[in-house]
């Protein structure tokens, strides 16, 4: 029993390692990470502020919506299908004291109505970008900010930081 347990242990491991190394046009989610610094970044390129609703879409551990909500006041929903980051997420929110700021649901952020939204954050592959853009033009408000690290959209550019690589766009007016 114990050397299925040391298997078991070692295989999630091993699949967590390699998580970090997907190729960008991967299918699979990467376990990138957002570090405190980046969201802080993030937040202050977005210009969130009180009153702001942001959607984390992948938002793994939840980084970028604890940092939003206790330094920049601002409200958030995290979306997240592995059912570990969501856990883990829903933990360090807890731990961080922002339960009554910050939501974390385990769900595919493909099929998440997030129109109550003013701010998006995103740390996905090039792939999934491209499937979200049109998931953007039916949902988000015109004047809501998209904020994407390393990988750009073909979205109105708001501002941005080329050596943090972190981009801020902005949803058009409809014609």
């Amino acid at each position: 029993m114990l050397v299925l347990i040391l298997i078991l242990l070692i295989l999630v491991i091993l699949l967590f390692l390699l998580s970090m190394l997907w190729p960008p046009d991967s299918p699979w989610s990467p376990w990138w990470r957002t570090t405190p610094t980046l969201a802080r970044l993030e937040c202050k390129l977005a210009k969130i502020k009180k009153g702001d609703i942001i959607y984390d879409l992948g938002s793994g551990e939840g980084t970028a919506l604890i940092i939003a909500a206790k330094e920049f006041g601002a409200t958030g929903v995290g979306i997240e299908i592995d059912p570990f980051r969501a856990w883990y997420a829903k933990l360090a929110v807890w731990l961080a004291g922002v339960a009554d700021k910050v939501i974390i649901r385990r769900e595919n952020f493909f099929t998440v109505d997030i129109s109550k939204a003013t701010v998006v954050f995103l740390y996905l592959t090039p792939r999934a970008l491209v499937g979200l853009r049109e998931k953007f033009f039916k949902e988000l408000r015109p004047g809501t900010r998209v904020v994407t690290f390393v990988y750009q959209m073909d979205l109105p550019l708001y501002a941005k930081d080329d050596k943090a690589e972190m981009y801020v766009y902005e949803i058009p007016k409809r014609k």
